[in-house]
């Protein structure tokens, strides 16, 4: 059985084939960064516009790699949300019509669904129960994941997410977008610094997130600041420390309490290297943390694809009806 993923819930247009048997046969991603690096953030026409053109160069692309046919696909399973509007329905129309076209069936995955089992494509031996944190340019979730199909959410961000954040200061300190990497090159150059910037709900007695005070803080800091090379490197490095501070304490604090030991880091902020160093340094002994691949954290086609494997073992439902949701990091 060959499933193919197909992801274009934002700004990267994925694509994947995965083999039960053999695991992912072959995926492939095309980012639009150049595309609305300029903006400073994503526009959402243009990110249509985007898809359209690489839809069937990319899917060719992955054929040729992998000497697979299209008429070795057996399911198509397309990302329904939460995402952009034009980008999802741009997917959607596709996995549909190609869907048709070949007579298979198709199947629709939540896209933070396949995030948060993305660390299980590579960690073969990763199964429920776990704490999942899944940290991205549009969310922020913490979450026990008691099985395949119950879970129970801890906390999530009220206002902006972390990897929002960390775009927008990024743009205020004139650094490209996306801003999360930046952020992390900048700070790597310094480890030590006299800014002290405030954990947001670190203290706090629940598991949610609140990113948006940090935010203001941090901008207005820079508004006021005649910023060097050097100046960039020290606000980066305490800014950054303060939203890896507050996400590793919460989901170490939420395995403690509710028992669980596993513990899996997804999202594209997961790819950030000072979290992963960090989330290994300071667990607990008894506590196991996972991580999905580099290439699997940012959005991508494999973990679309290796979800649709998981959901048609149980059933099959698809319709057109995608579920985007309004993103804070558009233009």
């Amino acid at each position: 059985m060959i499933i193919l993923g197909i992801e274009s819930s934002c700004d990267e247009t994925g694509f994947a084939l995965f083999d039960p048997e053999k695991g992912i046969i072959g995926h492939i991603v095309h980012s639009q960064h150049d595309v609305h690096s300029k903006y400073g953030g994503i526009v959402p026409e243009l990110a249509s516009r985007d898809h359209v053109l690489k839809l069937v160069p990319l899917l060719d692309d992955l054929l040729i790699k992998t000497k697979t046919k299209l008429v070795d696909i057996n399911l198509i399973a397309f990302t329904n949300g939460p995402g952009l509007m034009g980008p999802l329905l741009t997917g959607a129309a596709f996995a549909k019509s190609l869907s048709w076209s070949l007579n298979v069936p198709n199947i629709e995955i939540d896209h933070l669904e396949a995030h948060i089992f993305s660390a299980m494509i590579s960690e073969k031996k990763l199964k429920p129960p776990f704490i999942s944190l899944l940290v991205s340019g549009g969310h922020t979730i913490l979450s026990v994941i008691k099985s395949m199909d119950t879970y129970t959410i801890l906390g999530k961000t009220l206002d902006d997410s972390a990897g929002e954040v960390f775009d927008k200061v990024a743009r205020h300190l004139g650094l490209p977008y996306p801003g999360g990497p930046e952020i992390s090159k900048a700070s790597s150059r310094v480890d030590f610094t006299t800014y002290k910037f405030p954990r947001p709900m670190i203290k706090s007695n629940d598991f949610n997130f609140s990113f948006s005070g940090l935010k203001t803080h941090v901008t207005q800091i820079i508004n006021n600041t005649n910023l060097t090379v050097d100046m960039i490197s020290d606000i980066a490095f305490d800014f950054q420390n303060a939203i890896l501070d507050v996400l590793i304490h919460k989901t170490l604090r939420a395995s403690q309490d509710f028992h669980v030991n596993n513990i899996v880091i997804v999202g594209g902020v997961s790819a950030n290297k000072k979290l992963r160093e960090r989330f290994v340094i300071e667990k607990k002994e008894s506590m196991n943390i996972f991580f999905p691949d580099l290439e699997f954290s940012t959005d991508n086609g494999a973990m679309i694809a290796y979800m649709g494997w998981i959901k048609s073992k149980s059933e099959i439902k698809s319709t057109l009806h995608i579920k985007p949701v309004t993103a804070t990091n558009i233009i």
